[in-house]
């Protein structure tokens, strides 16, 4: 009997220490000096209200990860069964680094698809119009999944050479697809980033509760119109830096950064190698075929008659690019520069689509979940280094997420030019195996306000090939001086 008496008072005794010691740990935190607090750096921009959770992550002290962990093995401390939801959620959040429980209003993507890559003028699309390449990926994520179009609350395309950003072509495909008349469509033009815009626009749409279902695209045709007008500009532009600085060629501005930060020619051969070789690998063992759309259309060919062609891989990938070919290669924007034809982008044809919703609405509807919109950030850069974008946007998106540069297991990350991807990869550190697996622009080519979307397919597909719950980030730098960048996470089989 004494020793029940004994047991029961240390265990009370136990409960006021481990009580009073979690008030006293909030008592210093309130308190603590600004050393134990890791601030959040600050970026320049505008960060994208579209993630999940709906508020930016508080920042992290030792003092509260220490109580989080306390809390969490208290629930196993104390008398009957623990709070399992509760120590559970909390467990993982400290593991992961972020709160990742499946809510009803996340965003969610069901399914995603895209055209094989064209290269422009001398490929399969040449000829092809931009409303044919959207409609044939429209139609078929609907399709896949069994969606009728009157379920989509909206449509937003990307798009950067068409006027008015293809307003007018997004409606025309709108209509090819056989979608009905009563659903809207509209376009945007963020310039590389299009695509990617195009989907947060949807997931902004589906956040506040205007719409449950979205499909968000992107598409270009490179062939068919070119970059060349800028369009009407004050004679004044020549008299603020900054606005001067957005007419600098985009070549220039490659090799701005590799100038500034020492990026080496050898450095941007080798990326465009890997590039290539990564891209060829994924082609010999079939990685794309789940997420292109085979396109059947018409071509003139050399000799001026018109061909019917399918087109179902990518065009740009060359297996046998290597060091000492592109080595033989002459600067392309300045005779001294290190910028060429081989360790830059493509121009390109194509066209992506991504159909996302809130969880409630798409688990109500039967369908499956794909990826989970994380968190999202669009930041502002010098305009004449406009390729460091992602530097800068990455960190941004992944503070919105509450996750790391470690919490990622694939980054795709835009090669508009090997010198600014090499820059950005080095810059955050993060390790070359999560790159970019299967290759990147340089080797399948950069269709403008294709690529944001096109991104998103082939991340969400690499992810889901790996068969567990992982993370991933899409990111690209944006000309004028802009970086953008999305956190997905793959939920697990």
């Amino acid at each position: 009997m004494n020793q029940q008496i004994i047991l029961l008072l240390l265990l009370i005794l136990g409960q006021i220490t481990i009580s009073l010691f979690f008030a006293f740990l909030k008592f210093v935190s309130k308190r603590a000096p600004s050393y134990f607090v890791n601030k959040p750096k600050s970026t320049s921009g505008s960060v994208s209200p579209c993630g999940s959770p709906a508020a930016p992550a508080p920042p992290q002290t030792p003092l509260s990860s220490a109580m989080l962990r306390l809390q969490v093995l208290s629930g196993h401390l104390r008398p009957g069964p623990p709070g399992p939801l509760a120590d559970r959620a909390r467990l993982r959040s400290s593991v992961c680094g972020a709160a990742v429980q499946d809510r009803p209003e996340d965003v969610v993507i069901v399914h995603g698809r895209r055209t094989a890559i064209g290269r422009a003028k001398r490929g399969r699309f040449k000829d092809t119009t931009p409303d044919e390449l959207l409609s044939s990926v429209m139609k078929a994520v609907l399709s896949d999944v069994k969606l009728n179009p009157h379920k989509l609350g909206d449509v937003c395309v990307g798009n950067v050479l068409q006027p008015g950003a293809g307003a007018l072509v997004a409606r025309v495909a709108h209509f090819l697809s056989g979608f009905p008349e009563e659903v809207p469509v509209f376009t945007v033009n963020r310039q590389c980033s299009s695509g990617l815009q195009a989907l947060l626009n949807i997931a902004g749409a589906i956040r506040s509760g205007t719409i449950d279902l979205g499909l968000a695209c992107g598409v270009e045709s490179m062939s068919l119109r070119s970059m060349t007008n800028p369009g009407d500009l004050s004679s004044r532009v020549t008299e603020v830096d900054q606005a001067r600085a957005c007419l600098i060629p985009m070549g220039i501005t490659s090799e701005n950064v590799a100038e500034k930060f020492g990026i080496s020619r050898e450095k941007q051969d080798a990326f465009a190698v890997s590039s290539h070789q990564k891209a060829a690998r994924a082609q010999t063992l079939g990685l794309f075929k789940q997420e292109i759309v085979p396109v059947q259309t018409r071509m003139v060919d050399g000799s001026g008659a018109e061909v019917e062609v399918m087109v179902s891989e990518d065009e740009g990938v060359r297996p046998g690019t290597s060091m000492e070919g592109l080595s033989r290669l002459r600067p392309a924007f300045s005779p001294d520069g290190s910028t060429t034809a081989g360790n830059s982008s493509q121009v390109s044809d194509g066209a992506a689509a991504v159909l996302l919703g809130r969880r409630s609405a798409v688990e109500a509807l039967g369908l499956g979940v794909l990826g989970v919109l994380r968190g999202s950030a669009v930041v502002g850069v010098p305009p004449d280094l406009m390729g460091i974008g992602p530097a800068v946007a990455i960190p941004a998106a992944l503070e919105r997420a509450g996750l790391t540069i470690d919490d990622i297991d694939v980054f795709e990350i835009n090669e508009a030019f090997a010198s600014q991807a090499v820059y950005c990869v080095e810059k955050l550190g993060i390790p070359q195996h999560k790159v970019n697996p299967n290759g990147g622009a340089i080797a399948l080519g950069h269709p403008l306000g294709c690529t944001g979307a096109r991104q998103v397919v082939t991340l969400l597909h690499e992810l889901r090939r790996r068969n567990k719950r992982a993370f991933g980030v899409v990111s690209m730098c944006i000309g004028t001086g802009m970086g953008a960048a999305a956190v997905f996470e793959f939920p697990g089989p």
